[in-house]
């Protein structure tokens, strides 16, 4: 599913490895009035094209959306592996990325270490291998991705968004997200960039985002209070403002 939605410069939203595009509603909704918004699912996320199993891939496929639209450029936000998806572009397709936002990410998985890879792989495939499905296993994620002074209803939401993804592709991404370092190419990047923190998320900690800001050069950083991984649900008021505000310099 792609939403299309408002008129005006293009922004492409792009959602984290248990999201789907609908988990940007509010965002959408924020930026619409003035935006032309498009949110896509990941290819093979809703079990009807197979699942792409590479970032140069998925960025690509990104890029192809925008082209099918005929959109030469927009501002890109990317949530989590979105942002990794965000990155990707940015470095494969700078003429097509007018400023970049990246949200609760990173550069790079959490360690080069191959015993943690596995280790990281097993524990999130369990509850599948366990006949749970993709709603098992987001029960037993979610609690742990999000701040303590989190709205209930911010977990519901994504849980019920995870729970439509298509398990396959899951597994897909969930194995190519490992393999992603691209540290070494941050100097690259010259668009103007925008990194969004969570000072409770673990997940993508505030000071590995700042390390990646500063290699950048060409980055600000804003860490917003109580906010754990799911920052654009968690924190929709702070986050859109700065977001905005962002967006609305020349």
């Amino acid at each position: 599913m792609t939403i299309d939605q408002g008129a005006g410069p293009a922004v492409l939203l792009l959602h984290g490895i248990g999201g789907r595009a609908s988990l940007w509603a509010p965002t959408i909704a924020a930026l619409s009035d003035r935006r032309r918004v498009i949110a896509m699912d990941m290819p093979g996320y809703d079990g009807t094209v197979p699942p792409l199993d590479s970032f140069e891939a998925l960025a690509d496929a990104a890029v192809a959306l925008l082209d099918a639209r005929g959109i030469t450029s927009a501002d890109v936000i990317g949530h989590s592996l979105g942002g990794m998806i965000a990155l990707e572009i940015a470095l494969r397709h700078p003429a097509r990325v007018r400023r970049l936002v990246i949200v609760a990410s990173s550069p790079a998985f959490g360690s080069r270490d191959p015993a943690f890879r596995a280790e990281f792989i097993a524990a999130r495939l369990k509850p599948l291998d366990a006949g749970l499905g993709m709603g098992g296993a987001a029960i037993g994620l979610m609690p742990a991705l999000v701040g303590k002074t989190a709205d209930p209803e911010v977990e519901k939401a994504a849980i019920a968004a995870m729970s439509h993804v298509n398990e396959a592709a899951y597994r897909v991404t969930l194995e190519m997200l490992t393999g992603f370092d691209r540290r070494a190419e941050l100097p690259r990047l010259r668009q103007r960039t925008l990194l969004i923190a969570g000072d409770a998320d673990k997940t993508a900690p505030p000071r590995g985002m700042a390390r990646m800001a500063d290699a950048m050069g060409v980055a600000r950083m804003i860490v917003i209070p109580g906010a754990g991984h799911l920052v654009p649900l968690e924190a929709p008021e702070a986050f859109h403002a700065a977001l905005l505000d962002f967006l609305a310099e020349d």
